[in-house]
């Protein structure tokens, strides 16, 4: 169980990394991973049953999630159609499009060949865990990096450096969905089956992931921004496993974790009231001696 455990919370850090950008770096709340998630497990399960190499449909999951990121950013860049409508709309489409692509809202898995037959399934997942951090630890380290960076915090600054602003926003999106599709591509495999319903909630699922990293661990020299959310990820799995060993259910698993979220959000911006009282009566008393 201790092993499934962070397997698990290993698989779901690819989509928080995910949301990482989405959410802490490009600054927008893009509701298309509840759809691209399933997505990307209906096309890697569709795939599989029809004899392509597994990691061939992997490669495939993450350019249908890099399509569907795509959308989303053209239609809010395109038709001026707010971030949030926007991922709502191409997350609504994605419900059909997902039925489609497996033809029936389940496709199992078992008795088939992927990438964790005859393999030790910890080691496959933390190849590709790692395989995507470093790779996104690089990429944020180049220009094009710093400049999505510069796109979520001042985009006004982006556009005066003459930087196709729009065209930056809808890569980052690409490359969002594209590790959530991955993720749900793997989890598909990992559990031996697709479901249309698999998707549920997956938004919430990453940001609990984000803020219990942050909120736990601090950046700095011994971890940087995407070690947090894969060690928050781990965590957020661990702490679904004690709240089903203290006696709660299954289908309690999406409350618990909305309501972690809340609470762990209320309480880091009650934190930030208080210290930003505290320096501000600092402020006063020294203007006033």
């Amino acid at each position: 169980m201790l092993i499934g455990t962070i397997e698990q919370g290993l698989i779901f850090a690819i989509m928080a990394l995910g949301l990482y950008i989405s959410y802490k770096i490009l600054d927008f709340p893009d509701l298309t991973v509840d759809g691209s998630f399933p997505m990307g497990a209906s096309i890697a399960a569709i795939l599989i049953i029809k004899g392509i190499n597994p990691i061939l449909a992997l490669g495939a999951a993450f350019a249908g999630g890099c399509l569907a990121g795509f959308i989303t950013g053209y239609i809010h860049i395109k038709f001026k159609i707010t971030n949030l409508l926007a991922g709502i709309i191409v997350m609504t489409g994605l419900y059909s499009i997902n039925l489609r692509i497996m033809g029936r809202s389940n496709i199992p898995l078992f008795g088939v060949d992927n990438i964790f037959s005859d393999r030790p399934n910890l080691l496959i997942i933390l190849f590709i865990v790692f395989l995507s951090k470093f790779s996104l630890d690089y990429l944020l380290k180049t220009k094009f990096g710093f400049s999505l960076r510069a796109l979520g915090d001042n985009e006004t600054l982006v556009i005066s450096l003459g930087i196709d602003e729009k065209k930056l926003k809808i890569i980052g999106l690409m490359l969002a969905n594209g590790l959530v599709a991955l993720s749900g591509g793997i989890l598909a495999q990992y559990q031996g089956f697709s479901d249309i319903a698999m998707g549920t909630g997956t938004i919430v699922t990453g940001l609990a992931s984000i803020i219990i990293g942050e909120s736990i661990l601090r950046k700095g020299k011994m971890f940087n921004a995407t070690t947090i959310v894969i060690i928050g990820s781990i965590l957020y799995r661990f702490i679904i496993l004690g709240s089903l060993k203290v006696g709660f259910n299954a289908s309690d698993i999406k409350l618990i974790t909305a309501i972690l979220t809340v609470g762990i959000m209320a309480f880091k911006s009650k934190n930030l009231k208080l210290t930003l009282k505290g320096k501000l009566g600092g402020v006063f008393q020294n203007a006033q001696n």
